[in-house]
């Protein structure tokens, strides 16, 4: 099965502070939902600019992006 990369964008000079932050929410809500797969990061883009992610398998994307709201997503390749 394919696994889908879920991405959200911070901008500004706390950028990286909030997508390390926002990490932490992402695998309170892995642990929550019991999801299979325990893949999330951020990483700082530049000075202004960093995301933070998770990985999850397609057949539960849709339930995940409706219920946290990424702002894009990728095929996933490990």
């Amino acid at each position: 099965m394919r696994k889908i990369k879920l991405i959200w964008d911070f901008r500004g000079m706390a950028a990286a502070k909030t997508a390390e932050h926002h990490e932490i929410h992402l695998k309170e809500y892995i642990q929550i939902e019991n999801l299979t797969i325990n893949i999330t990061g951020w990483q700082p883009i530049n000075e202004m600019y960093a995301i933070a992610y998770m990985v999850v398998e397609e057949k539960d994307m849709i339930a995940v992006r409706d219920a946290l709201k990424p702002h894009r997503g990728e095929v996933y390749n490990s």
